[in-house]
C-alpha cells in the first residue's frame, strides 16, 4: 500500500505540473504578456526547486519522510487555491515559485524512500513506477488546463482538489527515517556532497540530461519545428510521440534493468536515443519519419531519470541516498534550465543544430557512463 500511494501522489504532482505550464502561458498571452517573460515566468518553479534544495536533507534525516512530503503537499494545494484569487504577474511568479519548492520536496522525500525500502532486484521496477506515474499525470495535466475555455478558476480548484485527496491518503502511511549510520564520520553536507559525487557522478548526469532534454524537446523544438516549415498541427503529434514511447516503455525498462546490470541498459538506451536523434536530422521533411524518431527517442530515453535515479542507489550506500536524490534533483532542474537556453542560443547557426547537440550530449554521457569504473553497492 506504501509504494501505491507514494506513486499516486506523484502521479497528481505530475498532473498539477502538466497543467500549471500551459495554463499560465495561456493566460499570460491572453493578458498580452510578451512571449520572453512568458518563458521567464515559466522558471520560477526551477527556481524554487534550486532555493530549497540545501535546506532539505537536515529535516528529512530528523523528521522522516512522511511530514516531509506532507508540507511539500501542503504547499502545492495551498498554491494552487490561491491561483484564482488576485490576477498579478508577480502574485503568480510568486505561487510558481512556491509549486516548485512544495513539488520538490515532495518528490525528493517520495524518491528516496522508495529508493530505501526497495530490495536492489525491484529497485529497477519500483522507481520505473515512480516515473510512469508522474509522466501518466504530467501528461493528463494539459487536458485539465484545456478546461479554462469554461472557466479560469476551474483548473486551478480541480487540481487543487485532487492534491487535497493525495494529500490525505498519506496520512495512512507509517513514518521511516532514512539510514544515518556512517553521517557521523563526517563534519557536515559538504562532505557528503562530495562522497555522493564520487561514487556517483556518472549516475547524476543522467538527471542532468533528462532535463536538458525534455525542457529543450517541450519548449524550444516547436520553435525549431516551425522554422523547418514544420506545421502547428505536425508539431501537436510529434511532442505527444515522445511522451507515449516514454510512458510505454517506462516499466518494462526498469524490469530488464533489475534483471540484467543496470550500467548496461543505460548504455544500451543512451546509444539507442543518440542513434533516433541523429536518425531525425534525415527526416526533418518527413512527417512519418520523424515520428518514428521521437517515439523510438521516447522509449529508450524517455526513462533516464528514474533509471538514473535506480543507478545512483545501486552506487551508494544508503546513508548517502537522501544527497543522492537531493543532487538528482539539483541536477534535473540545472539541465531544463540549460537545455532551452543552450539550444535556443544554437538554432540560429545550424540547420540541424537541435538534433545535433541533444545526440552529442547523449553520446558524451553513453562514454562517460562506459569509463565509469565504480562498483554496485548490492548488499546494504
Amino acid at each position: 500500500m506504501r509504494l501505491w500511494i507514494l506513486v499516486s501522489v506523484v502521479a497528481i504532482s505530475g498532473l498539477s505540473q502538466g497543467m500549471l505550464l500551459p495554463l499560465i502561458s495561456i493566460l499570460l498571452e491572453k493578458h498580452s504578456v510578451s512571449s520572453s517573460v512568458n518563458g521567464a515566468h515559466a522558471t520560477a518553479m526551477y527556481i524554487g526547486v534550486l532555493l530549497v534544495s540545501p535546506f532539505m536533507e537536515k529535516p528529512l534525516r530528523k523528521y522522516g519522510y512522511r511530514p516531509i512530503i506532507i508540507l511539500g503537499g501542503f504547499i502545492v494545494l495551498l498554491s494552487l487555491a490561491l491561483f484564482p484569487l488576485w490576477n498579478s504577474f508577480l502574485f503568480w511568479f510568486v505561487l510558481r515559485l512556491l509549486v516548485g519548492i512544495g513539488d520538490h520536496m515532495l518528490h525528493f522525500a517520495v524518491q528516496t524512500w522508495i529508493t530505501d525500502f526497495s530490495p536492489h532486484h525491484r529497485r529497477g521496477r519500483n522507481l520505473s513506477l515512480y516515473g510512469l506515474f508522474f509522466g501518466i499525470g504530467f501528461s493528463l495535466g494539459p487536458m485539465l488546463a484545456s478546461l479554462v475555455e469554461r472557466s479560469e478558476q476551474l483548473p486551478f480548484l480541480l487540481s487543487s482538489l485532487l492534491s487535497l485527496l493525495g494529500w490525505l491518503a498519506v496520512f495512512f502511511i507509517r513514518n521511516e527515517h532514512p539510514e544515518t549510520a556512517g553521517t557521523t564520520h563526517h563534519s557536515g553536507s559538504s562532505h557528503r556532497f562530495i562522497d555522493t559525487w564520487k561514487y556517483a557522478w556518472a549516475a547524476l548526469l543522467l538527471p542532468f540530461t533528462y532535463g536538458f532534454l525534455e525542457a529543450s524537446v517541450h519548449g524550444i523544438f516547436p520553435v525549431y519545428a516551425l522554422r523547418e516549415h514544420l506545421s502547428v498541427q505536425q508539431v501537436a503529434t510529434l511532442l505527444p510521440a515522445f511522451s507515449i514511447g516514454s510512458i510505454l516503455f517506462q516499466l518494462p525498462l526498469g524490469m530488464l534493468s533489475d534483471r540484467f546490470q543496470r550500467k548496461g541498459v543505460l548504455s544500451t538506451a543512451l546509444l539507442i536515443g543518440t542513434i533516433s536523434f541523429i536518425s531525425a536530422l534525415f527526416f526533418l521533411h518527413s512527417f512519418v519519419g520523424l515520428f518514428i524518431c521521437f517515439f523510438v527517442a521516447g522509449m529508450f530515453v524517455g526513462s533516464l531519470f528514474s533509471l538514473g535515479i535506480t543507478y545512483m542507489a545501486d552506487l551508494l550506500p544508503k546513508h548517502l541516498l537522501p544527497t543522492g536524490n537531493l543532487l538528482s534533483g539539483i541536477f534535473y532542474s540545472i539541465g531544463s534550465m540549460c537545455g532551452p537556453l543552450f539550444i535556443g542560443t544554437m538554432i540560429p547557426y545550424g540547420h540541424g543544430s537541435f538534433f545535433l547537440v541533444i545526440s552529442s550530449l547523449l553520446f558524451l554521457v553513453f562514454i562517460a557512463l562506459f569509463y565509469n569504473k565504480h562498483a554496485e553497492v548490492t548488499e546494504k
